[in-house]
């Protein structure tokens, strides 16, 4: 694979994301990876190490794993679980707000 995929944002991800996103196991990518069919770098954060894995190989993974249904199914609850995650976030941000105004309303009429 080329070299400059590796540094283009969005085009890697961590072993452990592709397992959230993608619904794999730790146990199927590691054999992917000692199979040859995906490529990786070894990363840390924080002194913990993780592989970093081409997303592109992934999802062709994912579909000769369990087929392109099984990719789609995936990226649709992914995507489900971002929106409302980005929902809750609102919400408390929105509770937030209203208590600062209620209190700004409070302060005015004394």
């Amino acid at each position: 694979m080329s070299e400059s995929l590796w540094h283009k944002p969005g085009e890697t991800l961590s072993h452990k994301n592709a397992c959230k996103e993608f619904g794999l196991t730790e146990d199927e990518v590691f054999e992917a990876i000692k199979s040859g069919k995906l490529q990786y770098r070894e990363n840390y954060a924080h002194g913990n190490p993780y592989f970093r894995l081409l997303r592109s190989e992934v999802k062709s993974l994912v579909g000769e794993l369990y087929g392109p249904q099984h990719l789609e199914a995936q990226a649709v609850k992914h995507q489900l679980q971002k929106i409302n995650r980005e929902i809750n976030s609102l919400k408390r941000k929105l509770k937030s707000l209203e208590k600062q105004k209620a209190e700004l309303i409070e302060r005015q009429n004394q």
